[in-house]
């Protein structure tokens, strides 16, 4: 049976390293028809904290990595405990000459060698390593003593970790031995690295998973970017669900070096998933950020208009966040104008184009996006102007700002009386301008 762990501790929250991590082991587990167990490795009592260990929880479940078992370190003391006197009897180990009632492990002269899955053979000489604490003084064990422990009593057969714990690793195989415990095969993971090729900072993108998700990343597309850190698919494929990713996951075809970490990239992947999304599934999503925003009041609104919305900005946006931020005009009684879209207002005197305008929206029975085109060619034909000269104004005065999702979809959508009415609000800020 094969079985894998992710062991996070809870003194900090879930960042891309671990969650990559985290993954690697679930799909390894799932591919092979394994267990994933989940194991938290609460030892230190002072620094682990509940709103560490709840956002790690939410986090995985958010990105769908189901477990299989649960543990916790805190409750496994006592294990630790009577193996550590086991050593001691055995004069494998021995207590501190302090007093302190530490216990430590006598390290044996050797050369240790492992076979790692991902990097080949790797060898060790004890020498280099002194003898190793297995329980310090407060009777709390040390991580590479609970490691090796869990892992050979939970059954783990592979430890897939990141290569910063390739230096625990004769450590903790010393102490397989000296407790006559199987070894598991190992595989260590390159890390992440920045864009620059250095050590991932909060800047350059060591962002706490749930802080990705606030930031309005979708769970889908947070895996499949996880998955591209340090694994293919193979033939130049980058969008992969979860499920096609079991399929294809080997351990082997990890990366031997360093990923890098490419927030555009990231970027690029969400934006399909959102353009791909269900616009009735992806509403339910952003739904909290407009009623956070104050755009909606109440459970009183039109779900069909809202769908819609969705619609309108789900093929232009990177994130879910932008969705609510860039479409707050809709809701808005009375446009705000962008310094950038009151300086294109005022670069030209339109105020008679707009008045032609208003009136023939107003006049229209049918507001929708073909009715409101057509409109507008009229008037530029007749008008004998190019559409640059009024469709951009035209875009600043009904929403204020100077990009956004095409100009008559979003009218129809804003709906006759509010595009009157801010027709009429620009009109009259031309002719403040021209002291009228």
């Amino acid at each position: 049976m094969i079985r894998t762990r992710f062991a996070p501790s809870p003194t900090g929250n879930l960042h891309i390293g671990g969650a990559r991590t985290c993954l690697f082991n679930w799909l390894f587990a799932r591919a092979n028809n394994g267990k994933f167990i989940l194991r938290i490795e609460d030892t230190d009592k002072a620094r682990s904290k509940q709103e560490y260990l709840d956002e790690i929880l939410n986090s995985l479940k958010w990105l769908g990595f189901d477990w299989d078992e649960l543990y916790f370190q805190s409750k496994r003391f006592a294990l630790y405990s009577d193996l550590a006197d086991k050593l001691l009897k055995q004069g494998k180990a021995y207590e501190a000459e302090d007093g302190s009632g530490a216990i430590i492990l006598k390290m044996p002269q050797k050369i240790v060698e492992i076979d790692d899955l991902i990097h080949g053979k790797i060898q060790f000489d004890t020498a280099t390593i002194k003898d190793q604490v297995l329980i310090k003084s407060d009777k709390t064990p040390t991580y590479n003593f609970a490691c090796v422990v869990d892992d050979a009593d939970l059954k783990i057969s592979h430890v897939i970790r990141g290569d910063d714990h390739i230096s625990n690793t004769p450590k903790q195989i010393v102490i397989y031995e000296a407790l006559g415990f199987a070894l598991p095969a190992f595989a260590h993971i390159p890390m992440i690295l920045s864009g620059q090729g250095g050590r991932l900072s909060k800047r350059t993108g060591a962002t706490a998973i749930s802080e990705y998700r606030n930031m309005g990343f979708l769970a889908e597309a947070t895996v499949n970017y996880l998955s591209l850190l340090g694994w293919s698919p193979g033939d130049n494929q980058e969008i992969i669900s979860k499920e096609e990713s079991v399929k294809k996951f080997s351990i082997k075809d990890v990366n031997h070096t360093a990923a890098a970490f490419n927030l555009d990239k990231f970027q690029w992947i969400n934006n399909y998933y959102l353009k791909n999304m269900d616009s009735e599934k992806l509403l339910d999503i952003v739904l909290p950020l407009f009623k956070q925003k104050g755009y909606i009041k109440d459970d009183n609104f039109d779900r069909n208009w809202l769908i819609d919305l969705i619609k309108l900005f789900k093929e232009r946006v990177n994130t879910v966040c932008e969705i609510a931020d860039w479409s707050g005009f809709f809701f808005a009684e009375d446009v705000t104008f962008s310094p950038e879209a009151e300086t294109k207002l005022r670069e030209k005197d339109l105020t008679q184009e707009f008045i032609i305008l208003r009136d023939k929206f107003a006049s229209l029975d049918k507001f929708d996006h073909s009715s409101v085109e057509n409109v507008f060619r009229q008037i530029i034909e007749k008008l004998n102007i190019k559409s640059k000269v009024l469709i951009h104004p035209l875009r600043a005065a009904v929403t204020g700002l100077l990009i956004g999702p095409g100009i008559f979809e979003v009218i129809a959508l804003l709906g006759k009386d509010k595009v009157c009415k801010r027709l009429d609000q620009a009109i009259k800020l031309l002719s403040t301008a021209k002291g009228e």
